[in-house]
């Protein structure tokens, strides 16, 4: 049989004062309202004695709040690459002494509708958006205060966006090589090397170039080529590389991904190439694999840990009117420099 809550009836009688004292005392506004100590102390040894827990539902209906948040994600939950950032936005929640409720909705619009509807119905004080990856969505009407995480509204909107910084990623991808000495034979496997060749509705894809462009374009260097697809995984690596070997030596590869840079090095393995002997190779997102990689994968890491903490920071200056709307906060993506990277033979 299950144990009967202790009521704030049962607090106030076995600490011998009445409910109001009671409830005043835990709700941190006894000394407010001159109750003395004693009687504080009484009430507070009562509640640890008796196991006495507020009532989440009667403190917000007083309060206006519930003290929740709730998480809406396509697949982010379900992730191992980025759940840490459900991992930061907990820890940044449990913080600031809130629930966050998460759902998934595996990309169904119903499914997101019917979420959002049973947030709202449990009155959360707000909303984070979440997307396994950096996209523009359609953002759903009356869903404030909310904030979109890892995601931009397609058309315009006075949400606030957290999202990485993929154009500095690409600066910091090409400074990379750059810095190792590479000025030729620089080559791009996921993209190609004009800004139109670029997966659809892959705002990391254009981004990264975009910032790769700029640095290499600044350091008078041109990019040698570049190969484009869609399906950035580790076969479609190995293939653009294989194809890119017949018909040239790069000394230097930027690998949009950590797959494809998995891939990259098959190829060049089965061409007798070293890395970074022979060929230096960087990569994006930090993806478990490119430390398992041997030589280890430098590459620039996606902050998922940071994105959903910041979430976080953002939807409770929303909820406070304390930021921009619309404003899109990009956060940082730090280079993990390994072993794949090297100066170029002579």
């Amino acid at each position: 049989m299950s144990r009967r809550r202790v009521t704030l009836a049962d607090l106030a009688q076995a600490a011998g004062v009445s409910r109001t004292t009671a409830s005043l005392v835990m709700t941190g506004r006894g000394r407010e309202l001159r109750i003395s100590h004693d009687v504080e102390q009484r009430v507070l040894r009562a509640a640890d004695e008796l196991g006495y827990r507020p009532n989440a539902v009667s403190v917000g209906l007083r309060t206006g709040t519930s003290r929740t948040i709730g998480f809406v994600s396509d697949t982010v939950a379900t992730s191992r690459l980025a759940g840490d950032m459900i991992k930061g936005a907990l820890e940044a929640a449990r913080e600031r002494g809130v629930m966050l409720f998460i759902g998934e909705t595996e990309g169904d619009p119903e499914l997101e509708r019917g979420l959002l509807h049973a947030m709202q119905d449990r009155q959360v004080d707000g909303l984070i958006l979440a997307s396994m990856y950096t996209r523009t969505i359609k953002v759903p009407k009356d869903v404030g205060p909310a904030v979109l995480l890892n995601a931009l509204p397609k058309t315009a909107s006075d949400l606030p966006s957290i999202v990485p910084d993929e154009v500095e990623a690409g600066r910091a991808a090409a400074r990379v090589l750059l810095d190792a000495g590479h000025r030729d034979g620089i080559y791009l496997i996921g993209v190609g090397p004009e800004l139109g060749d670029v997966p659809p509705r892959s705002v990391a894809a254009r981004e990264r170039l975009v910032g790769i462009r700029e640095i290499l374009g600044e350091a008078g260097v041109k990019i040698a080529g570049g190969r484009m697809f869609v399906d950035w995984l580790p076969e479609e690596g190995s293939a653009a590389t294989a194809d890119l070997l017949e018909q040239h030596r790069p000394k230097a590869l930027i690998c949009l991904n950590d797959r494809l840079a998995l891939g990259a090095y098959h190829a060049l393995s089965d061409a007798g190439l070293d890395v970074p002997g022979d060929v230096s190779v960087v990569s994006f997102d930090d993806h478990p694999i490119a430390s398992w990689m041997r030589p280890k994968l430098t590459t620039v890491a996606l902050p998922h840990y940071e994105l959903g903490r910041k979430a976080v920071e953002v939807l409770f200056a929303q909820m406070g009117e304390e930021t921009g709307q619309g404003e899109i906060h990009r956060v940082p993506m730090p280079v993990r420099h390994r072993e794949s990277v090297a100066a170029p033979r002579v």
